[in-house]
């Protein structure tokens, strides 16, 4: 009887069929093909993509009405106290309250926006201010409700309503006096 490592020794490898080895170098060769067409393609797309990037930027400067920006176009021209505010022909990049609200804010005065007409036709327009709650944490809920209600009001009494913004009662009072008891 033969051992099974006999076996193994007197296999012989038989040499590769030449049209097996033709299909193997042709399959490897496509295979090349494939990845070069990939690889050329992906190169294209980003091509294409980096200057379709720069025509839209090209876009942006004409329709923002050239290259040139001047620096003079963003700065407000001088208000006297009391006129309405004049404004630049741009609007500037970054907010500034102290340039923007001056002005303003002297001619809402000036127009009386912020007197309330008790003769008014118009029916009296009243919102209650909650304080903020019993535990003192205030959090973006309360500042965001204190400047609609803000808004709101500066419009009512702009508009000529007899408007008014009363400071109320702590609208979480009892249930948080029964926490803090407990």
């Amino acid at each position: 009887m033969e051992s099974p490592a006999n076996k193994k020794e007197q296999v012989q490898p038989t040499p590769e069929d030449p049209e097996k080895k033709k299909k193997k170098e042709e399959k490897a060769r496509e295979k090349q093909l494939k990845k070069e067409k990939f690889l050329l393609k992906q190169a294209q797309q980003q091509a294409q993509q980096s200057s379709n990037a720069s025509k839209k930027s090209e876009k942006k400067v004409v329709k923002r009405g050239g290259e040139d920006e001047n620096p003079e176009d963003y700065v407000d021209p001088e208000t006297p106290l009391g006129d309405k505010k004049r404004m630049a022909r741009q609007m500037a990049k970054q907010y500034s309250p102290t340039a923007v609200e001056k002005s303003w804010y002297e001619w809402w005065e000036k127009s009386s926006f912020f007197v309330a007409d008790a003769n008014s036709s118009k029916p009296p327009f009243v919102i209650v201010l909650p304080p903020p709650n019993v535990t003192g944490a205030l959090h973006i809920g309360h500042a965001l409700t204190a400047a609609i209600e803000d808004t709101m009001i500066r419009w009512r009494r702009m508009s000529g309503y007899n408007a008014l913004w009363v400071p109320g009662m702590d609208h979480a009072g009892i249930a948080t006096q029964v926490v803090f008891q407990n």
